[in-house]
């Protein structure tokens, strides 16, 4: 068997997340059905972790097992792309790796960026492309609590009911916020994250930017571990898988 890693980039909108389930189009069983189509085998995709519906993938890694041996890299992503480029799906690069490499347990780390639109018309080239926010941001505000976040701690505050993690402890290794014209990019790098936290993290600093909150009723409830109190979640389109770091 020969294993392959690709890197893919799609828009989230219209699927129901990257994972196949019973019901609904996934974006791992579309690059599946392609792929079989190609190799004339039955393929199963492992992607380095689940991404909920809507959210939207910059460079998304996964990895297949096959029988047969791509002898030419680029007439087979052409070719795999003729048939994904409709869903709005693009396999960017396809590497060959060794039987030790896996998609998900072999990252030292992911990099997932959230984009808001700070201004009071509603974004038209860029729908469904960020979160549309019409209220003023006090950008130090947020930065002062994305510093907080920072470093190894129980997120049981940002962690989805459904979670499967085992643990709510992980490790928030940095947090980049830029500002360019009305556009606002919040980079968040951690080895794994719990489901929702990137959005749920977001939806507090939210708050914390406009004033619903202050730094101290941020910083109580970031530390109650308790999700009832949490800010509701930023919604799933403003979030890009932007790297996976091997």
């Amino acid at each position: 068997m020969f294993r392959y890693q690709i890197l893919i980039e799609y828009v989230g909108t219209g699927f129901i997340g990257w994972q196949s389930q019973p019901k609904g189009k996934s974006v791992q069983k579309t690059i599946e059905n392609s792929l079989k189509k190609i190799l004339e085998e039955k393929i199963f995709v492992v992607g380095q972790g689940r991404l909920d519906a809507g959210v939207h993938a910059i460079s998304q890694s996964a990895h297949f097992d096959t029988k047969y041996k791509i002898l030419d890299i680029n007439k087979f992503l052409n070719r795999l792309n003729f048939l994904l480029n409709k869903n709005f799906i693009s396999i960017l690069n396809i590497k060959k790796r060794n039987e030790n490499f896996h998609s998900r347990f072999s990252a030292k780390a992911r990099i997932y960026q959230y984009i808001i639109f700070n201004r009071e018309s509603i974004p038209i080239i860029n729908k469904n492309r960020g979160w549309h926010i019409k209220k003023k941001i006090n950008l130090e505000n947020v930065k002062k609590g994305a510093k907080f976040l920072m470093g190894k701690r129980d997120f049981s505050t940002f962690r989805a009911s459904s979670c499967s993690a085992k643990s709510p402890i992980r490790t928030l290794e940095k947090v980049n916020i830029l500002k360019k014209k009305n556009q606002i990019s919040i980079e968040f790098k951690s080895k794994s994250f719990l489901q929702t936290q990137v959005r749920s993290m977001v939806g507090c600093l939210k708050y914390l930017g406009e004033g619903k909150w202050d730094f101290k009723k941020f910083k109580d409830i970031t530390l109650s571990k308790k999700r009832a109190l949490c800010a509701p979640p930023a919604p799933p389109y403003g979030l890009f898988l932007k790297k996976v770091i091997y």
